[in-house]
């Protein structure tokens, strides 16, 4: 007879508290019907989530994030570290939810349950930004700390790039960084109003990319640079090049890179899948190709 396989279930229970929770318990169920026996774990605190995955994960055969993409962040950060990871399932839970739109899992957790249990198992490249680990973005700039000042009231009516967009038509709001950038042997050293390393087709609801643009496997990260206008007529062709997706024109910078050596003189705060970093003079962001299994 086979072992029975076993599977960790991380549960962030302040993501999507406005949720209905019968859903999460359909999905649980479903996972014990497909033969998992079943541990759940709840977190109290942020942190959590890697320090039970680092602890606890080792002895599953997958352990599953439920919650936002700060939580699935956690729980990779934390499988990491074990010397052989076990494969990992995500049901998405929190109100930004990225990375599980770029890999097209289901919003509903009996679906995305489901999905786990037909588990196709994916390698997936993941960032290390100096020593943290970031699942699909790091990115600096204007619309990083729009992204923690802007109310959710906000941002729910306008969509959150109608309201970055809104942020970015006063010239005299905006807040440049000097920022010099080596990125696989070429320097870009300038004023940059926002900056994205991203594994992802969608970014902070702003940046889409097409499917076929971005190779969640291949070793390189999307680099995407937003230049200080200098007058009116860049203002608009940047809105206008971030509107219609057109990463390669109005001014914007976007390149394939595998590395990045990011260096400034200004407090230059980050966000890595949507939560906090402060700021570093330096700081050296790596591509680890394909270290993350998924079931998908």
């Amino acid at each position: 007879m086979e072992p029975q396989k076993k599977l960790l279930m991380i549960v962030n229970p302040r993501a999507g508290r406005s949720k209905p929770r019968g859903p999460l318990y359909d999905a649980a169920a479903a996972l014990c019907d497909a033969g998992y026996l079943l541990r759940i774990h709840r977190t109290t605190a942020a942190g959590d989530a890697a320090r039970i995955a680092a602890q606890e994960g080792g002895d599953y055969d997958t352990v599953v994030a439920v919650g936002g993409d700060g939580t699935l962040n956690e729980v990779i950060s934390g499988i990491q570290t074990l010397k052989i990871p076990p494969a990992v399932g995500y049901l998405p839970q929190g109100s930004t939810n990225d990375f599980a739109a770029s890999l097209e899992i289901p919003s509903d957790p009996v679906q995305a349950a489901e999905a786990i249990v037909r588990g196709q198992r994916r390698q997936l490249d993941i960032g290390r930004f100096g020593e943290r680990i970031f699942v699909y973005v790091a990115s600096f700039g204007a619309f990083t700390r729009t992204s923690y000042t802007a109310s959710q009231d906000v941002k729910n009516a306008l969509g959150h790039f109608g309201y970055l967009l809104e942020s970015l038509r006063d010239l005299d709001t905006l807040r440049p960084y000097r920022v010099r950038i080596t990125a696989d042997g070429e320097t870009l050293d300038g004023e940059y109003l926002f900056g994205a390393v991203a594994n992802s087709t969608s970014i902070a609801g702003m940046m889409k990319l097409e499917r076929e643009e971005v190779i969640l496997d291949d070793g390189l990260f999307e680099l995407l640079l937003v230049p200080h206008p200098q007058n009116a007529a860049e203002l608009q062709n940047l809105i206008w090049a971030l509107l219609n997706q057109q990463y390669n024109s109005g001014g914007l910078i976007f390149r394939h890179v595998s590395a990045l050596h990011v260096e400034t003189d200004e407090d230059l705060p980050w966000s890595l899948d949507g939560e906090y970093e402060p700021s570093q003079p330096t700081v050296d962001i790596t591509n680890c190709q394909r270290a993350l299994t998924m079931l998908l």
